[in-house]
């Protein structure tokens, strides 16, 4: 997959390209990360990209021209094209699933008062990461790199991704590692139980109560099975019979961590 991206200030990601998962991927060939000084294709005598605004106001508003001319440059009929905006659709898991399919993407990343509006046409959507400002959309366009690059074949293990948040619209279960014990806080019994069964039940379960408790937005879009509500039913101060049930028999190995 190629993503290519139109930006003021390609140097901004050095970080993205150059460390982790993201450099190994771009490595092996499976995604290429492609920079675009957009100040390259301005024709302003002074090297100008962009103006006050037309009217009056504050600040100053990114041209058309070198924007436009970067997009017709560096895509084809087939490329994705998408521009950072407010008012985009906003971005998620499942639009991110979404362009890790796809094989070509483009996106524009604004920066200062604004983009002239016109250059809305020369892209096919408007993209939002959420109801907040930032100084330009190099950030956010990070981020949706991140998210498509981790999800294409090759990657990262399969086995990784199976499991993450937003998958289902349910936040992650809880995660733990050693030691037992640190400073009073101990890992649940049942994870050192040995029955996977068991194990994958009960994390089930807590994904699911901690869904309801910090992602109410998420939970009231779930499609609940029966053993989903049966679960949530269960008394939270007494343990359940079934995870009882799975720590006896692994007593064992419960004992031995």
């Amino acid at each position: 997959m190629r993503i290519t991206i139109l930006t003021l200030f390609p140097e901004m990601f050095t970080g993205l390209v150059e460390n982790s998962i993201i450099k190994r991927a771009i490595a092996k060939g499976v995604a290429e990360v492609k920079l675009v000084q957009i100040r390259d294709y301005t024709k302003d005598k002074y090297n100008r990209t962009d103006t006050p605004p037309v009217g009056g106001g504050a600040g100053l508003i990114q041209k058309c021209q070198p924007i436009v001319d970067a997009i017709r440059d560096n895509s084809t009929p087939t490329t994705h094209k998408i521009m950072m905006s407010a008012r985009g659709r906003t971005y998620n898991q499942s639009v991110a699933k979404e362009y890790s399919k796809m094989d070509d993407l483009l996106i524009v990343c604004g920066h200062y008062e604004g983009i002239d509006e016109r250059v809305n046409s020369y892209v096919d959507e408007l993209v939002s990461i959420g109801d907040y400002i930032l100084t330009g959309g190099e950030i956010p366009a990070m981020g949706i790199a991140d998210s498509i690059i981790r999800l294409l074949d090759g990657a990262i293990a399969s086995e990784s991704l199976e499991d993450e948040t937003f998958n289902d619209n349910t936040v992650e279960y809880p995660q733990y590692t050693e030691p037992y014990d640190f400073e009073g806080q101990t890992v649940p019994d049942i994870l050192y139980s040995g029955n996977h069964t068991a194990i994958d039940k009960w994390r089930r379960k807590q994904s699911l109560l901690l869904t309801k408790k910090h992602r109410p937005d998420l939970f009231e879009k779930l499609s609940l099975s029966k053993q989903d509500l049966k679960l949530l039913a269960e008394d939270p101060d007494v343990t359940p019979k079934w995870e009882q049930e799975a720590m006896e028999k692994g007593h064992k190995f419960i004992k031995n961590k």
